[in-house]
This record gives C-alpha cells, structure tokens and sequence, in this order.
C-alpha cells in the first residue's frame, strides 16, 4: 500500500507546494473559473496558468473541460485525506517529542530549583 500512495503522496504535495496552486485551488472553492480568467486574477500569462493548472490535474486535485474556445476548471474530486492522515502521523509523533522534552526541561527546573533552594538553606 505504501508504495501505491507514495507517488500519490508525491504529487500531492508537489502540486501544494507552490503558492499560485495553493491559491487556485482557494479560488476554485469559490467556484468553477476559466483559466483566462485565472491568469487575470494571479497577473500571469495563459501559458503559466495552463502548467500550474496543469499539475494540480495530474495531482487530481482539479479538473478541467474545454467547452468550445474556453476551458472551465474546478475542483476535481479527489480530495486530501491521505495526506492530511500523513501529516497527523508525524504530527502526533512531533507533539510526543515536545511533551518528553518539556518533561526534561521541568525535571530540569526542578532540580535547578532545589539545588538554588538548598544554598539558601545553608546560608
């Protein structure tokens, strides 16, 4: 299973991680857009809009149909749970590391605490 998700995942967060696609699929949410009209709202050429358009389709996180000279996009149907299950993975294992080392740190203070309270003591 991993490796059949592992080229899904790929592309996925290869598609997110640019800015402009983060913002078209935002705007898609809005609703369905051509791409003229997406390379307006981003002031970038057609030919631009047409490749960032063009990986979040091979992402299958957009779809696109041409209906005469106007190709209309929107959001495909697939969505992003695997890699939202991904990222809580490493999420949960991220915040057990933080807790362990607050841990340490309070252990830390403690000891740090007694030792500072125990001169005083002896003073």
């Amino acid at each position: 299973m991993v490796q059949y998700l592992q080229p899904r995942l790929d592309a996925s967060f290869s598609a997110i991680s640019d800015a402009t696609r983060r913002g078209v699929l935002e705007q898609l949410g809005r609703g369905d857009a051509s791409i003229t009209e997406l390379a307006d709202k981003f002031h970038m050429t057609l030919t631009g809009m047409k490749k960032h358009v063009g990986v979040l389709e091979q992402a299958g996180l957009v779809t696109t149909e041409k209906i005469g000279r106007v190709r209309t996009c929107r959001l495909g149907l697939r969505r992003l749970e695997e890699e939202a299950a991904w990222m809580e993975r490493y999420r949960q294992l991220w915040e057990a590391r933080f807790e362990a080392l607050d841990e340490v740190v309070e252990e830390l203070k403690r000891k740090e605490k007694e030792r500072v309270d125990g001169r005083k003591k002896r003073n």
